[in-house]
């Protein structure tokens, strides 16, 4: 099964990219978040690690309403994070070291404080100036009910009225997200313009792509229809066959294709990379035709169950959806916005954490869990493409669960009254040192979130040169990948002597790239592996060659198929 083009030198094609969410990276000032010199710092773990790239969540400057993905300044580094000289350093001993630099760039929405919102609300109704947004006349008597039925993904309404100058309630506003996070309307050709510039400043410094936030959500139905709120937020096709009026909308391809354009323009190998939650398959593929993106994000693939039928399933449908428009897929288990896969699978297979994990939740069995991550993770870095690694999986960093009410900043907890524990667990200030105050990650012992307790053991230094450990484990996978080309080359799925695939228990899944047989037990039965030199394994391996259950191995296999 071939996973994409064979194009040799396209570097994305095959890259381990490693998600730097910068505020709980590495402090350098004492202040308790992290910032850019924090960054640089530390690049040398991403580099011991084996990485291509680095790609850093927002940085900009903003309110940091929503840690940064509320951006008032698209040209300038948040005092929070340094300075830009910061960012130009950072990327510099990036280049030096090999690793590129890949970027946020939140283009659905802007800051409320934002000079052209302000410059909105200060103009008032039918002025050029709200065109660049959504603004809207309300429904009902005098204009005071919602345009129109829509809600936030941080839940709530997605429509917030403004009061005009002269005192009087005026028109609403879109907003997806937060209320601080007003919605652009793409329509509009100056915020096009606006954002090729933005590209080109960013590109001029040095940087090497852009992720692009809510890639999907960008045009919106024409009209704004109502829409069955149950199904707003479907990433698939609801039951009638229709799509939600809010996202994968048609126009926003050729955003992307004028984007591609932009790129292009500067060379040196720059991408785009979508995020987008959009199924099935062969429908997100659309983001990353020849002349648009070159990744998106495989949120079906991280989602998947705990099931070696669903994970063959889903790698199938990826590699053969992608690959029929020419560009790699992208395999990702965990980022900021999700619980950590640790701790994800150490809950019932099915178990809906999409608000998170909150002290009050079921609380998962972080044994059971790392057991599992740890098997999935060998499956996703063996596998033809792209893979993604967010910060602290490295180290089997678990999410935090119980973090205190009065602690949390996720706007999405707020909006829900708490209902929705949120996203902060997986955003938790990463442990470096053991013994030391806040583990090291700042010098003056202070975070801005609160750090899990007895987290020494998630330290590199803990684990670095320990047979078995997660450190170790990412390390050793990293270099085998590299050293047999694994990201570029051709997936072949494999039935075991005594386990068809017609009648292959849940709990088998066995595929070859190149010269690595892959043999993963996802479940707890045992599987009996096949002969030749076990490369690595997540478990030990007896003499017996029996693969305990909730394992993966990588055998190393001559010509042959095993």
């Amino acid at each position: 099964m071939s996973s994409s083009v064979d194009t040799e030198h396209d570097w994305w094609r095959s890259a381990v990219i490693y998600q730097v969410y910068p505020r709980s990276f590495a402090d350098s000032d004492g202040d308790g978040v992290g910032d850019l010199p924090g960054i640089t710092s530390r690049l040398d773990h991403l580099v011991e690690l084996g990485v291509d790239a680095v790609w850093l969540s927002p940085f900009y400057r903003s309110p940091q309403a929503d840690a940064g993905y509320d951006v008032s300044d698209y040209r300038d580094v948040d005092p929070t994070f340094g300075t830009l000289d910061d960012f130009v350093a950072l990327t510099a001993r990036a280049h030096e070291l090999g690793l590129r630099v890949i970027v946020d760039i939140v283009a659905n929405h802007t800051s409320d404080e934002h000079p052209w919102f302000q410059e909105a609300l200060a103009a008032g109704p039918g002025s050029t100036e709200r065109a660049r947004y959504l603004f809207r006349e309300g429904r009902g008597v005098d204009g005071a009910q919602p345009p129109n039925n829509w809600r936030s993904v941080f839940y709530g309404p997605a429509w917030t009225r403004v009061t005009e100058a002269d005192g009087t309630p005026g028109q609403w506003y879109l907003h997806l997200f937060d209320a601080k996070q007003p919605d652009l309307d793409w329509n509009d050709e100056r915020v096009r313009d606006e954002f090729d510039d933005i590209l080109r400043f960013w590109l001029d410094l040095g940087v090497d792509g852009f992720r692009v936030d809510v890639a999907r959500g960008m045009v919106k139905e024409e009209g704004l229809p109502d829409f069955p709120v149950e199904l707003q937020l479907l990433s698939e096709p609801a039951p009638d066959g229709s799509r939600t009026p809010l996202f994968d909308q048609p126009g926003v391809h050729e955003i992307y294709r004028r984007w591609r354009g932009v790129l292009d323009e500067r060379g040196g190998d720059r991408i785009l990379v979508a995020e987008a939650h959009v199924r099935p398959a062969h429908r997100l593929a659309q983001y990353v035709r020849p002349d648009e993106m070159h990744q998106a994000f495989n949120f079906e693939f991280l989602d998947c169950p705990y099931r070696a039928r669903d994970l063959r399933e889903v790698i199938t449908s990826s590699l053969d959806a992608y690959g029929g428009v020419g560009a790699p897929s992208t395999w990702v288990f965990n980022n900021h916005d999700d619980v950590r896969h640790v701790s994800r699978l150490g809950l019932p297979i099915g178990t809906w954490t999409d608000d998170g994990i909150g002290p009050d939740d079921p609380q998962p069995d972080l044994v059971l869990g790392t057991r599992r991550a740890r098997a999935v993770t060998a499956v996703q870095l063996a596998l033809p493409g792209s893979a993604y690694i967010y910060q602290g999986e490295e180290l089997g960093l678990p999410e935090h669960t119980t973090i205190p009410p009065e602690s949390r900043q996720d706007p999405m907890f707020s909006r829900s009254g708490g209902a929705a524990a949120g996203r902060d667990g997986c955003r938790v200030p990463l442990p470096w040192e053991p013994g030391l105050p806040a583990y090291g990650f700042s010098p003056s012992g202070r975070t801005w979130l609160p750090q899990g307790e007895d987290w020494d053991a998630y330290t590199a230094p803990a684990q670095r040169g320990v047979d078995g450990s997660t450190f170790e484990l990412y390390r050793a996978a990293l270099r085998l990948r590299r050293e047999h080309s694994l990201g570029r080359g051709d997936l072949e799925w494999i039935d075991l002597p005594g386990i068809g695939s017609a009648g292959a228990p849940d709990h088998v899944l066995a595929f070859r790239v190149g010269a690595i047989m892959v043999v993963a037990a996802i479940g707890p039965g045992p599987v009996a592996l096949p002969h030749g030199t076990i490369a690595l394994s997540t478990d030990e391996v007896g003499e017996d060659r029996i693969l305990p259950g909730d394992a993966t191995a990588w055998i190393l296999v001559d010509g042959k198929a095993a």
